[in-house]
């Protein structure tokens, strides 16, 4: 069925599917959406509108706080007359990687943000609260409002459908669950099916390695692929300009592989018509790209060769908060002057050793710092690097870049795999974009080359967010 002759009946359909679920028994889901304005010195928060979104609320309702500490930003739902806790998150966002770029300094700039949870039966305060990367370690309250439900202004219109929901893996009840949606962006109508191919293609990809495949039974996946006017995503580094409905692009951040969208309120639009906790969306592109912040979505180009380890890699930070390990790829961020212990659960700044937040994985013998082939592999990584620039610099085939980093997955592997600590977790020094000064748990992890497997410390992190959704 192509979008162009699907029926708002369908919708109803599936809907009454679910009231015949424990998934009617669900509060409705809201969602506030919200503006985060400002630069690398300033920021501000102002109210845009309070929305009901379509499905039900997706989540367990006795897993309503959260204790991981994880996120630049953490947000309460309080009742407002008992100020008790009702629902907490942490999370990232974009405004907090953009802060982090030399353009921050040189001008203002406004990103939609959203927060969803369950909707309350009575008035509540929402507080959210923040934490200046590489400079504070605790949250302090940065903005807050009040939201009555029954409130005439509250939203509860539905936004346009974009076309049936696909059921890809369901392994139980929505709030029983993990829900993963796939979306795809760029995909014309007549594509449907190759998105539909995509995204089961895409599922298969986490749940071939540890520890999503130990916990497939954990998670259902949904697919939805709202139609776009042609093919593709725009990618401004070689004048290619495209409008898909999720607003993804290339060069976020002058960055040329980083793919995202700052188009939040479509997305959230778009996402509203599954159950879901968490976003992947698939770009119907080649060139190779991705992205992933914690607790707001993941992108990957389909049809990139590299497909899977970004899928993973990008869903690692998605999913679990998990840090970027590397440090000799070139990134849009500034360095960080100062030392303070990461939130993220895979990088640490070591600042004092007997503390180390991983020390109970450390098997006894194994130094902490931990040496490593270090200048072997920057020496290495100096001249990979210098000649991706190139490739892109002359726009050469993408076969190219792929064979490049073929040559460079298969020396690393050899190199890293052969260290005396290599099969151990300590700390190795160059972690967080930093060659200096933060240390990562393991020789070797998918968040720190193209490798297929993660470190003990990040299975861990991924298994915790785990248990935070799905019930035994």
């Amino acid at each position: 069925m192509t979008f162009s002759i699907f029926k708002p009946f369908l919708i109803l359909v599936f809907l009454t599917m679910l009231c015949t679920s424990s998934f009617a028994a669900q509060p409705a889901t809201m969602r506030l959406d919200y503006y985060h304005s400002g630069n690398a010195t300033q920021e501000m928060f102002s109210f845009d509108r309070v929305v009901i979104e379509p499905l039900p609320w997706p989540g367990d309702m006795s897993k309503t706080v959260d204790d991981t500490n994880l996120g630049n930003y953490y947000f309460e739902v309080r009742d407002q007359a008992t100020n008790k806790l009702l629902y907490s998150r942490g999370f990232s966002s974009l405004f907090n990687e953009w802060v982090e770029t030399d353009e921050a300094k040189k001008l203002n700039r406004t990103f939609s943000e959203s927060l969803r949870f369950p909707a309350p039966s009575a008035p509540v305060k929402i507080v959210l609260k923040e934490r200046k990367e590489g400079k504070d370690v605790d949250f302090h309250e940065a903005w807050t409002t009040t939201i009555d439900p029954r409130d005439k202004f509250v939203d509860r219109t539905n936004p346009p459908s974009p076309g049936p929901l696909i059921t890809i893996q369901k392994m139980g009840e929505p709030e029983t669950k993990v829900d993963l949606l796939i979306l795809g962006d760029g995909y014309t109508a007549e594509e449907r099916g190759k998105f539909e191919a995509d995204a089961k293609r895409a599922t298969e990809i986490p749940f071939s390695r540890s520890p999503f495949k130990e916990h497939r039974k954990d998670f259902n996946v949904w697919g939805l692929c709202p139609p776009a006017s042609e093919p593709g995503i725009s990618r401004p580094s070689t004048g290619q300009y495209r409008h898909p409905p999720l607003g993804t692009s290339y060069d976020t951040f002058d960055s040329e592989r980083y793919i995202m969208t700052t188009d939040n309120k479509a997305l959230r639009d778009v996402a509203s018509w599954a159950p879901y906790e968490f976003i992947e969306i698939l770009t119907n592109s080649k060139t190779y790209g991705g992205g992933g912040i914690f607790n707001l979505y993941a992108t990957v180009a389909a049809d990139s060769e590299w497909m899977p380890y970004v899928f993973v890699h990008e869903f690692g930070h998605h999913f679990a908060g998990l840090a970027d390990e590397y440090y000799t790829s070139d990134v849009s961020y500034e360095a960080t002057t100062q030392r303070i212990e990461p939130w993220e659960p895979n990088v640490t700044a070591l600042l004092d050793p007997a503390m180390l937040k991983w020390k109970d994985l450390v098997v006894a013998g194994t130094p902490v710092p931990t040496p490593w082939r270090k200048a072997e592999f920057e020496a290495y990584e100096k001249d990979i690097q210098a000649e991706r620039r190139q490739i892109r610099k002359e726009n050469r085939p993408e076969g190219e870049m792929d064979a490049l980093f073929e040559k460079e997955k298969k020396h690393e592997d050899e190199l890293l795999g052969t260290d005396k600590y290599s099969d151990r977790v300590g700390a190795f020094e160059g972690a967080n974009y930093e060659a200096r000064g933060y240390y990562r748990p393991q020789e070797n992890c998918i968040m720190f080359t193209r490798y297929d497997r993660f470190c003990a410390v990040c299975r861990r992190a991924i298994e915790r967010i785990v248990g935070m959704y799905a019930t035994e």
